[in-house]
């Protein structure tokens, strides 16, 4: 079967390996679709800090069944997503239902090998039939899931001044389900036309392009109070840093973000302001659930967000242009 392997940062390489045996208590899945996440982008560029190299990238994967254990609630032909955190449940984090930051957690495409190549063995506990969602929209759950997860980490209630700050994929996904609450979002990136997406596809009632005077602007837009919820999805030290001068008195601030760098505040500002600061990681199946819903629904707007598309076999030549700002990638799939 063919294999795409992340050699070592910015080189992919295509081989034929063995298809995978099922093991124990795992479907075999054949894979279809592969959504190119920011955490594949990171391991690409070498920013990622939970790899090691070489890794097969790929966790927001669809496919059909291949195999199913004898009993299983699965059938050879089923279409079906992953919930790639594989987590331990028995863990402190596992016993509380925090599966998302289970102490030993695997990743697919991150601790563990991941869907870029064509079969893959997955413990059943975590495959779930994709009823009522093309295997396209199947494939984009699980981004879409972590910003379904940080909203519900943030409480997020209608009518709260929301800011998004980092309007890749996971800013979008957070931004999506804060406006679905009923929450009044801003976007704010460094780049134009990620706002004017998010204004246009996804509900943001504004847009705020970084730059000169784009604090003045967001306290215009709160009549000086900032928001009760500030999102970071930067995946930048700096700019995680300087969101903490955009919460209301009273408000929160969720990482969505994870970098190497330590980061500090201001303590006196913080206390002064009495804010949360939560982290949010991954997702759980709630956060799927809540996903799944909304597509059924049609209240995502997945045609849109899924602007790229490739081929399995044309990865180690086309996979650097995703990182070029010019060609407008919002989630590319591959097809495999």
């Amino acid at each position: 079967m063919l294999t795409v392997i992340c050699d070592t940062p910015g080189t992919l390489r295509a081989v034929e390996r063995a298809m995978p045996p099922r093991g124990e208590a795992e479907v075999l899945i054949r894979v279809r679709r592969v959504g190119v996440c920011g955490t594949d982008l990171h391991i690409f560029t070498g920013t990622q800090p939970y790899l090691d190299y070489p890794r097969v990238m790929g966790h927001e994967f669809s496919g059909t069944v291949a195999e199913a254990p004898a009993g299983s609630a699965l059938a050879a032909g089923d279409p079906v997503f992953v919930m790639p955190y594989l987590s331990c449940g028995r863990c402190i984090a596992c016993r509380q239902g925090k599966t998302n930051c289970c102490v030993a957690i695997q990743v697919l495409g991150v601790h563990r090998d991941g869907a870029f190549t064509e079969y893959l063995s997955v413990p059943q506990a975590f495959v779930h039939k994709a009823e009522g969602v093309t295997l396209d929209q199947a494939a984009m759950l699980e981004f879409l899931a972590i910003g379904a997860h940080a909203v519900r980490r943030g409480d997020v209630q209608a009518g709260q001044r929301v800011l998004v700050v980092g309007t890749g994929p996971i800013g979008m996904a957070a931004l999506t389900f804060a406006v679905l609450r009923g929450a009044n979002v801003t976007a704010l990136d460094t780049r134009r036309e990620r706002v004017d997406f998010c204004c246009r596809h996804l509900g943001a009632h504004a847009g705020v392009v970084i730059g000169d005077g784009d604090e003045a602007e967001l306290a215009r837009l709160t009549d000086g109070d900032f928001f009760d919820i500030v999102f970071d999805a930067t995946g930048n030290a700096r700019a995680m840093e300087r969101g903490f001068g955009f919460i209301a008195h009273g408000g929160k601030y969720v990482l969505v973000s994870v970098v190497r760098d330590t980061i500090a505040f201001a303590d006196p500002e913080f206390h002064k302001r009495e804010a949360t600061l939560l982290g949010s990681r991954n997702a759980t199946m709630e956060d799927f659930d809540t996903v799944l819903a909304a597509m059924r629904a049609g209240r995502i707007p997945h045609q849109a967000l899924n602007t790229h598309r490739l081929a399995l076999a044309d990865l180690p030549a086309d996979f650097a242009q995703l990182l070029d700002p010019s060609r407008g990638v919002v989630k590319a799939i591959v097809e495999c």
